[in-house]
């Protein structure tokens, strides 16, 4: 049991630590995001890059494990 929260643990400092990266990248007012094309317009296909749509996928996914890691933590913790 005290190795699959030391898994878990690491598991979730990891993802949290991307998830911040990844919300940092997003395009903003001068943010990180500017360096991949996020203040160009994409003609009349709403603005929407590829990178940014996979940028946003990839902190979809990467919020869904934290928030799964958060509470596969909690449930073992809880014992």
């Amino acid at each position: 049991m005290t190795l699959a929260i030391a898994i878990i643990t690491v598991l979730h400092l990891v993802v949290a630590i991307a998830l911040v990266f990844l919300i940092l990248l997003h395009s903003g007012k001068g943010g990180l995001g500017d360096m991949f094309g996020g203040g160009m317009q994409a003609g009349g296909m709403g603005g929407s890059t590829l990178a940014e749509r996979n940028l946003d996928r990839l902190t979809v996914i990467t919020a869904i494990l934290f928030a799964a890691s958060t509470i596969s933590l909690t449930i073992l913790l809880g014992q």
